[in-house]
């Protein structure tokens, strides 16, 4: 039997806040195995690290912070929130670790996979998820470590930690320690069964290009280098990829084409799109965020792209981000082993870009999540790059949506 039990409080200290928790907690009967922890950027890690170790010896610890605080069945808890997802899974296996992303990630994430197997005493066995939660920049080589272990052979579900300005005040939390720059990987095996659904919430818009020439650039220092995949797009059918795209969403940059720089607002509607294939003659986009105009008149983005690939224009409206996250939730519970009947909660994964342009309207997401999961407990993060599953491929994407619900 999976029971599952989420808490949700609001405090402008941290001190606050785990008194606030601590109450709440008395009044639940859960014993949990595993618990996520996401909070608000600034909170203190550190405390709330060593609470939830006093409080729950012995379980699979992981989290870190999310954009603008973090949201549960009791609606949108704001930027100084705590949230908590407690699973009491006495059949189940699960484990949790964290490891410093460092020069190789996609080595650390093997390190990590193969230590949080070790923790749920179950190595060398295929578990039914794998939960990432990273520092934003290095997550297709992560999954690509993982992917060296596990193949797809299981959804790889996750996001990439946030603050609330994206100044890099983003941190992981994994079962012993505090990290800025690492990766915490959770192995979960659930007796109940697990739902998983990973989408976005845009459509195209009509116009399309193939992506001709990549500059290759994590560090800051310009230059174009050999790699046929990266975030910066300089060409795009052969012209500039910045003008190219200007042009695609109605000349809305053009005044920022001469002086470049940070565009991440303006673009939250109108993010590139890669076609992942069709389900029932629909077809799935995986997204892509342009965050700024580069001086050589390119995109850097949120996620790669690689050389030769068709990218099309997307848009999007308030009200499809709204409705999209109840959907999806819903699509989750939906894919339950034993059907939606049998749902006993989960955790909704939602683009903190979308929910700053969504705005006042994130209380009716959250509202539609918990509707969509018939008002069982769950808990939502907002984060700055998603993790997920699409036709079979575990893959990493901007301004996404995924949800994880746990069958009883």
């Amino acid at each position: 039997m999976v029971r599952l039990n989420s808490v949700m409080v609001s405090a402008n200290t941290t001190e606050m806040a785990i008194a606030e928790l601590a109450n709440k907690l008395g009044d639940t009967d859960v014993t949990p195995n595993f618990v996520y922890a996401f909070y608000g950027c600034a909170h203190d890690d550190n405390q709330v690290l060593a609470f939830l170790k006093q409080r729950f010896p012995g379980a699979a610890l992981l989290g870190g912070t999310s954009c603008s605080g973090v949201m549960t069945q009791a609606g949108l808890g704001g930027a100084e929130s705590v949230g908590l997802l407690m699973i009491e899974d006495a059949e189940g296996s699960y484990g949790s670790s964290i490891v410093e992303l460092g020069d190789d990630p996609a080595a650390a994430a093997e390190t990590a996979l193969l230590a949080a197997l070790e923790a749920a005493d179950c190595p060398n066995e295929l578990p039914e998820l794998v939960w990432v939660y990273q520092a934003p920049g290095q997550e297709e080589a992560v999954i690509a470590g993982l992917r060296r272990i596990v193949g797809d052979r299981c959804p790889v579900i996750g996001g990439s930690s946030a603050d609330d300005t994206v100044a890099g005040n983003w941190r992981q939390l994994g079962p012993d320690r505090i990290m800025t720059n690492g990766l915490v990987v959770g192995v979960l095996f659930s007796s109940g069964g697990i739902g998983f659904a990973f989408q976005g919430g845009y459509e195209p818009s009509g116009q399309s290009g193939i992506v001709t020439r990549i500059g290759f650039d994590t560090d800051g220092k310009s230059g174009i280098v050999t790699e046929s995949r990266g975030r910066h797009i300089l060409a795009i059918d052969n012209q500039p990829a910045a003008q190219t795209y200007n042009n695609w969403i109605g000349g809305g940059l053009t005044e920022r084409l001469a002086e470049g720089g940070n565009i991440l607002a303006d673009t939250t509607m109108f993010p590139l799109g890669i076609d992942s294939g069709n389900i029932n003659e629909v077809s799935h986009y995986l997204l892509v965020h342009p965050d700024a105009i580069t001086p050589e008149g390119g995109l850097s983005t949120f996620a790669e792209v690689e050389e030769g690939t068709r990218i099309y224009s997307m848009r999007g409206e308030k009200r499809r981000l709204v409705d999209r996250a109840g959907r999806v939730a819903s699509m989750a519970a939906a894919s339950l082993p034993d059907g939606i009947d049998s749902l006993a909660g989960g955790v909704v994964v939602y683009c903190g870009g979308c929910m700053l342009a969504v705005g006042d309207g994130m209380s009716e997401v959250s509202k539609t999540v918990a509707e969509s999961f018939s008002d069982t407990p769950f808990l939502g993060c907002f984060t700055f790059g998603e993790q997920g599953l699409i036709l079979g491929k575990n893959v990493h994407g901007n301004l996404m949506i995924s949800a994880i619900a746990f069958g009883q």
